[in-house]
């Protein structure tokens, strides 16, 4: 089966860049993907389209050296099914709040004895390989997010369940939760979660990224040693260069 490079970064405590596709069109993840980034996350949670939409994102992320990596919109194993038929290598699951919630996610992602995923890889045999069953369970990566109090506090008991690769931190839906702005990453509470959050992975041998909305921010969470950041998604990049290059240009 066609390695995970994701892991092998992790494995040689390398940090992974992520890109993130949050437009429906398989050109734009295309060009995303061609930049550069280790991997890239299409993001079927909060991007205004549906798995229909994913699979040629998932198919031009994959003309690239990218590892193609889904955010699936809820907890749910016929639509986790699905995107990693369709060929995604990672999974990043919203709003992981219980270790119940955890191994609900991470029973969608493996198959027998290990989860409860159906066979039908359809799409994931091609970009795989041929021997895609005999090692899908070890190569697909699982991250949680951890994107509420409740997660926060329920950290430890969602990183003991099997197989669970680690977590992914929602910083804006994290500090909304705690009463503060979206962007209150800066803030000491929220901070403070960050750095525990890591730590805590870190300790028990599992993986941790985060979605950055600056570069500061983002520079900050490379100090902290995390194993995977976003650096914002497209629509974020595209408006940031196009504002630039016009308020330049405008004088």
């Amino acid at each position: 089966m066609r390695e995970n490079n994701l892991r092998t970064l992790f494995a040689q405590k390398k940090l992974a860049f992520n890109g993130w596709a949050s437009i429906g069109n398989s050109f734009l993840a295309e060009l995303v993907a061609d930049c550069g980034y280790d991997a890239v996350t299409v993001d079927l949670q909060h991007g205004l389209f549906s798995v229909e939409a994913a699979v040629p994102m998932l198919q031009a992320i994959s003309a690239t050296k990218a590892v193609p990596l889904v955010r699936c919109s809820e907890n749910s194993l016929g639509e986790i099914n699905k995107l990693l038929d369709a060929g995604a290598y990672g999974v990043i699951c919203p709003l992981i709040n219980t270790k119940e919630d955890a191994e609900k996610f991470v029973r969608a992602c493996h198959y027998s004895p290990r989860g409860g995923r159906s066979y039908g890889p359809a799409r994931g045999v091609l970009y795989g390989g041929k021997d895609y069953f005999e090692h899908a369970n070890r190569t697909i990566l699982t991250l949680a997010m951890i994107e509420t109090r409740q997660g926060l506090a329920a950290a430890e008991e969602i990183l003991s369940v099997p197989d669970l690769d680690g977590i992914f931190i929602g910083p804006s839906d994290l500090a909304i939760d705690m009463g503060l702005a979206p962007d209150a990453w800066n803030d000491d509470k929220v901070d403070q979660a960050f750095q525990h959050l890591i730590k805590l992975c870190h300790a028990r041998g599992k993986y941790v990224g985060i979605f950055c909305g600056s570069v500061e921010m983002a520079e900050r969470m490379k100090s902290y040693g995390v194993d995977m950041l976003v650096p914002g998604t497209d629509a974020q990049l595209l408006r940031a260069e196009t504002t630039r290059r016009l308020n330049i240009l405008r004088g």
